[in-house]
């Protein structure tokens, strides 16, 4: 089977450059947009399921998607975003503002993530999400293509996992708004990796790009 890993289409806090994490942003018109050639795209593929994260921006995506291919949206809370604490939702030139030696950090090159005050802590993190996908994935075995639609960290962190990577910064992966991250899920072998990344950040059925 494959997993779809989507990120959600372009969201208010997108477009506002802000640091959303459970922050509930809106789509705007064009991640709309977005979402509606997304699911036209999807609606070529073989899905079977679609999950998407709790968060507005994913849900409207993937209620978008489910509604073209005639699916019903299972919600998963282990799918949402990094939980940033106090500094979630806030604009770049806040943060800097209220914590100026967290940008600083971030702009230092260290492969240590910043602090965050109230943050979620990174294991934890990487613990829920990956083991929602695998059991995903141990869900649908032998099935076609699940479409999970989610937010850039949870899809970078189980990237690293599955191409058995740490998890540190840099993150090695460009995640656009409506992109989508093709995992094939293979029949487990000594030696050989359960899972084999084929395809990284499509973003071929957009119109324009997505921002950041």
């Amino acid at each position: 089977m494959r997993l779809l890993l989507i990120r959600h289409a372009e969201s208010v806090g997108n477009r506002e450059r802000r640091l959303q994490g459970r922050t509930d942003f809106p789509l705007t018109a064009r991640g709309r947009h977005q979402a509606e050639e997304l699911a036209a795209a999807l609606s070529q593929e073989r899905v079977v399921t679609v999950y998407s994260s709790p968060i507005g921006r994913a849900l409207e995506t993937a209620e978008a998607i489910a509604g073209r291919l005639r699916l019903t949206v299972e919600v998963e809370a282990s799918l949402q975003e990094y939980d940033f604490g106090d500094m979630s939702g806030l604009t770049w030139p806040e943060i800097w503002e209220r914590r100026p030696q967290l940008i600083e950090q971030l702009l230092s090159g260290s492969p240590d993530y910043p602090h965050y005050p109230g943050e979620e802590g990174r294991e934890p993190f990487r613990k829920r999400v990956c083991e929602a996908l695998w059991d995903i994935s141990e869900r649908h075995a032998g099935e076609g293509s699940v479409a999970v639609v989610t937010h850039a960290g949870p899809i970078a962190v189980f990237l690293l996992d599955v191409l058995q990577r740490g998890y540190q910064r840099p993150i090695p992966f460009t995640l656009d708004n409506a992109s989508v991250t093709t995992v094939e899920i293979v029949q487990p072998q000594p030696f050989q990796p359960r899972a084999v990344l084929v395809g990284l950040n499509d973003t071929c059925h957009l119109t324009s790009t997505s921002a950041e």
